[in-house]
């Protein structure tokens, strides 16, 4: 919600940087979605190497009781 009121104070401020703001969003969001599913995959794999050092504690019976 904020960010679309900062995008209506420059419609009425600069319309045309508002116009091009408009149209760029989009195109650095499809620029930087290859890195967020970089993110997504390379935080997987450190929750899995976590789950497999942890794996013989949790066998043990260390962890959290439920």
């Amino acid at each position: 919600m904020l960010g679309f009121l900062v995008w209506l104070m420059l419609l009425f401020l600069c319309w045309p940087i508002a116009l091009v703001a408009l149209v760029m969003y989009p195109l650095v969001w499809l620029l930087l979605l290859p890195f967020r599913l970089l993110g997504i995959g390379v935080e997987a794999v450190f929750e899995l190497l976590r789950a497999v050092v942890m794996l013989p504690a949790r066998v043990l019976g260390g962890g959290v009781r439920r």
